[in-house]
């Protein structure tokens, strides 16, 4: 039996993986997340003491490669804002981040009744990132004149009293590259503004220094942190799907190195 295992066509192995993979998504079955890590529930814990009507600007930092784990944290911060009433504005430092908020947002609007230019904005990419980050502390009208489809924001009823970091109850950005430290150093040391951070898992040693140090409110962490962030909103989305793709099929290949090292052994002991 060992022998004929060890001669198994790893093509099999391969259809195996990819099926446990994909079973959850089809399904819709998620197992539980298990316990919320602090830095998770920090920031779940702010976003939850806003005043309703209070603007929360997300940026959108990253592009399509990083989707997989940042998106699925975007849609779950928007639809968590949404619901708790408040004033949702994305901005893009990267070219790509418009689409990716103008979806993140679309999604999170739906069933909630929640509209464009009301409830939520997009108010597009600009370039020059530092520019951007310390404009936003003065005068938000002097970097964003109009929305992504070139309407003016005086003609927004959700830019109504919003000019600068002074009337923005939380920034949170989303990063798969250095722009964290950039809003660390420019918007939450000089102007004061709390600050979130949600960024790809090999970013995060990077990221918790300035969580220890209180100069960010929570991070997410990858995709377990948007897991983690659907499991406190109670919603079942992408990130608690693939956590547990992910976790069976850890599991399914700490299974097969198992098998195919005894297997390997108990084989090499009958040729002896």
């Amino acid at each position: 039996m060992w022998h004929r295992m060890m001669r198994l066509d790893r093509r099999w192995i391969f259809l195996t993986v990819a099926l446990i993979v994909t079973v959850p998504f089809i399904f819709q079955w998620a197992l539980p997340p298990g316990s919320v890590s602090p830095p998770t529930r920090a920031l779940y814990d702010f976003l939850e003491k806003l005043p309703p009507g209070s603007p929360v600007m997300i940026s959108f930092d990253y592009g399509p490669a990083s989707m997989p784990e940042l998106q699925p944290m975007a849609e779950a911060l928007a639809r968590h804002a949404l619901k708790r009433k408040l004033r949702l504005m994305g901005i893009a430092l990267w070219p790509q981040g418009t689409m990716l908020c103008q979806q993140a947002f679309t999604t999170a609007a739906e069933g909630t009744g929640a509209r464009e230019g009301h409830e939520w904005v997009n108010l597009g990419y600009k370039p020059g990132a530092l520019s951007v980050i310390l404009g936003l502390g003065t005068d938000i009208t002097q970097v964003y004149r109009a929305d992504h489809r070139e309407v003016p924001l005086r003609d927004l009823p959700i830019m109504a009293g919003v000019r600068s970091y002074d009337d923005i109850g939380l920034v949170i950005d989303l990063a798969a590259g250095m722009t964290p430290g950039d809003w660390v150093r420019f918007a939450q040391s000089r102007f004061g503004q709390a600050l979130g951070i949600g960024c790809t898992a090999v970013m995060a040693t990077d990221i918790y220094p300035y969580l220890q140090s209180k100069q960010v409110i929570g991070v997410l962490n990858g995709l377990k942190g948007a897991a983690e962030y659907e499991s406190v909103t109670n919603h079942t989305g992408r990130a608690s799907l693939g956590m547990t793709s992910q976790s069976i099929a850890h599991l399914a290949i700490i299974f097969f190195v198992l098998i195919g090292n005894i297997g390997y052994f108990a084989s090499r002991g009958r040729r002896r």
